[in-house]
């Protein structure tokens, strides 16, 4: 299975892959190990997970450089991806004791409560756009909750996975509780079937969750699914424009626009829609492109040249019935992923930009006469992962956050990031479960009622 440089198309690595018996060899030494790790101290646990932290960031500029080669994330965007992974690591160990203590539930029993104990073995299907956060983000939780974990990355980020193998056993885990297998996609059915697998977290396309969440449903084996997006930011029409456009591009063109949570349709009053879409325009005009490791590129080029000819495709037909081209949607021409930022203004109903998820520095203006109709554009859409408010009456933009906008986060004047402390996923074909805070520790648990008579 071979790692290839986006940026020229050259093999960065080639890696062999893990034959179905290893695969099960794998899950079983990982089982035996996670049957000793549930039993181990807290303390224990939490020395390693803190170890962990402090080897992300000791090695922080050579696991950015790997991202820049394998997916094409700029250096300081990935420098940036593992500071937050060392920030997960240590919030669950110092959250973790608080978030799996018994909880007492006063009944008439002499003893009542909720213990909160490791299911077993999780594998774990993870994407390539932030190869080491969305990993890191389900193994801090899991290992510190007792459980263990099979990962089976994206074959295109395999030397980010092998490095997470290393950084888990260095930190001072079980040899083996944590373990990649290097399979393709057709793999993934014969682990989730194996009796040891207890349940399945997949973040990716919705495809990619029906599949899954098919095969472990026959299974009878819990899934949390974290998949696309087409997030709306509601641009009214007292909005600080000056902070929604810094906003508003920085969301768009954040890993090169290739996040579930990226901004993607911005819906925009009428009022304000011709100098929102120009300036929005020369904003994300101005983020240099380049060399993901040359410390001055802002936009590298897309993980895979096929994405990058998927999104144009999806320009050119929204284009051919009416969008209009502001700046960008022209594949340049050269070696290399690249595509330009770009937005699409005049979007309708009818233009594939409108309802699918672009997943690239695209992005679509929709223009409409009121709050209500902002509202009911915002939530014509088979996703619902995050969306965006930006108001000067923050009360207004809380109300049509908490109550109106069919997300699993809606942020008033500021753009969707993810953040430990906070739960995290997505409704409808936006998936289903939560990662993060004490509610994505409690996911992968056992909630055990225990009764003394």
């Amino acid at each position: 299975m071979n790692s290839i440089n986006p940026v020229d198309g050259t093999i960065v690595a080639t890696y062999d892959r893990t034959m179905p018996g290893d695969v099960a060899a794998h899950i079983a030494t990982a089982d035996r190990l996670q049957r000793k790790w549930a039993h181990t101290d807290l303390k224990t646990r939490r020395i390693h997970l803190l170890k962990l932290a402090d080897v992300l960031e000791r090695r922080a500029e050579d696991l950015a450089v790997l991202m820049a080669r394998e997916m094409g994330k700029p250096v300081a965007e990935g420098m940036g991806e593992v500071a937050k992974c060392a920030w997960a690591c240590r919030y669950y160990a110092d959250e973790a004791a608080a978030i799996l203590s018994d909880q007492p539930i006063a009944t008439e029993r002499t003893k009542s409560y909720i213990a909160y104990r490791p299911l077993g073995i999780i594998l774990a299907v993870m994407p390539w756009n932030f190869p080491f956060w969305q990993v890191i983000r389900f193994v801090a939780p899991a290992l510190m909750a007792g459980n263990g974990g099979i990962l089976k990355h994206a074959s295109n980020v395999t030397g980010c996975a092998l490095a997470i193998d290393e950084m888990v056993v260095e930190a001072g885990f079980p040899d083996g509780l944590f373990r990649t297998v290097v399979v393709p996609s057709s793999g993934v059915s014969e682990i989730i079937d194996n009796p040891l697998i207890r349940a399945v977290t997949l973040t990716g396309s919705d495809a990619a969750g029906r599949a899954v969440a098919g095969r472990a449903g026959a299974q009878l084996k819990k899934t949390v699914l974290e998949l696309g997006g087409a997030d709306p930011y509601l641009i009214l029409e007292d909005a600080d424009l000056d902070l929604a456009i810094d906003m508003c591009a920085t969301s768009r063109l954040i890993n090169g626009g290739q996040s579930c949570i990226a901004a993607k349709r911005f819906i925009v009053h009428e009022s304000i829609a011709d100098e929102f879409t120009t300036r929005l325009a020369a904003a994300m005009d101005a983020y240099p492109i380049g060399d993901p490791t040359e410390e001055a590129t802002r936009i590298g080029p897309m993980a895979r040249v096929d994405l990058r000819d998927e999104l144009h495709d999806q320009v050119r037909r929204s284009v051919e019935l009416g969008a209009r081209r502001v700046t960008g949607g022209v594949t340049p021409v050269g070696p290399g992923a690249f595509y330009p930022p770009t937005v699409l203004a005049d979007v309708t109903q009818a233009m594939p930009v409108y309802r699918e998820e672009t997943f690239g520095p695209v992005a679509t203006v929709i223009t409409v006469q009121s709050e209500e109709e902002a509202i009911a554009v915002a939530n014509d859409s088979p996703f619902g992962l995050g969306a965006a408010v930006f108001t000067r009456d923050v009360e207004r933009g809380e109300q049509i956050a908490r109550d109106h906008i069919e997300a699993g986060s809606v942020f008033v004047n500021a753009f969707v990031a993810s953040d430990p402390r906070l739960p995290f996923g997505g409704i409808k074909e936006s998936g289903y479960g939560r990662e993060l805070s004490h509610i994505g520790m409690q996911e992968f648990l056992n909630v055990k009622t225990v009764v003394v008579a």
